[in-house]
């Protein structure tokens, strides 16, 4: 009996380390992906700038190459779209994309809207690459919290 409990043991620990070992090497490759969705802005929806601001979905590179995002939409469930005009998303950055008005950075993007896009209780983001490819997709269904992570 201690032999098979003794070897069911090695067992469990051989195939617990060889997925924490897989991980990482999973992991090195990375992708451009939806990181994470805050929908649900602080205060009253009044459609301020600040408060359309405080809508926001990250877009994370976590590859170690830098890549161009030009003509990549992004949309929701509605078929609100959003398209990156010339950017470049470096290596192991974000880029935060808002729902209303400001400057452009590397790091802040904005939609230039005036109306909410990401509905406060369930919704879909979606990436696309200029060909249409799809690259990820981000969904939530929960009026309770302000945020998905993705």
């Amino acid at each position: 009996m201690r032999h098979r409990t003794l070897a069911c043991l090695v067992t469990a620990i051989s195939a617990t380390t060889a997925a924490l070992v897989a991980a990482p090497a999973a992991q090195a490759a990375g992708s451009v992906h939806i990181a994470k969705i805050y929908y649900n802005s602080p205060g009253v929806d009044r459609r301020s700038n600040a408060s359309l601001n405080a809508e926001w979905v990250t877009i994370t590179n976590s590859t170690s190459t830098a890549r161009s995002l030009k003509g990549w939409t992004l949309t929701d469930a509605s078929s609100h779209k959003y398209t990156f005009h010339t950017f470049t998303l470096g290596a192991g950055k974000t880029v935060k994309v808002h729902t209303g008005s400001g400057s452009d950075t590397s790091t802040n993007k904005y939609q230039d809207r005036r109306a909410y896009v990401w509905n406060n209780d369930k919704d879909t983001a979606t990436l696309k690459k200029a060909s249409g490819t799809k690259v990820d997709s981000c969904s939530y269904n929960n009026s309770h919290v302000a945020y998905k992570v993705c």
